[in-house]
């Protein structure tokens, strides 16, 4: 589960209000819900055109797991956060930014 903001609650709610006579807030092009498959293809493309290979969406947790853990989220937040069982599970997303210990010592 992810919490939503205010300002995500109303974005999403403006969507739905472009067009009321849809069921589903994502749509694809021609109008029909938005698949599991359809977002990997989608997320494919947009990487290719940025110049990126082997993106699939699974790496959007691993990306959010690395920012929350550099934001200084502590492991066990972490992985009540992104549901895992076991804490070995959290690690992977555990990589700090070296750039995070700038300035921690000074002469």
């Amino acid at each position: 589960m992810h919490p939503l903001s205010g300002c995500e609650i109303r974005g999403l709610r403006a969507l739905r209000r472009q067009s009321l006579d849809a069921r589903y807030v994502f749509l694809t092009s021609r109008g029909a819900p938005f698949t599991r498959n359809g977002f990997t293809k989608l997320l494919a493309k947009a990487a290719a055109k940025a110049g990126l290979h082997d993106v699939y969406p699974h790496l959007l947790r691993h990306a959010c797991g690395f920012k929350l853990v550099n934001q200084g989220f502590d492991t066990l937040s972490l992985a009540a956060y992104l549901g895992h069982r076991q804490i070995a599970n959290t690690k992977r997303y555990c990589r700090m930014d070296s750039g995070r210990f700038d300035g921690l010592w000074r002469d």
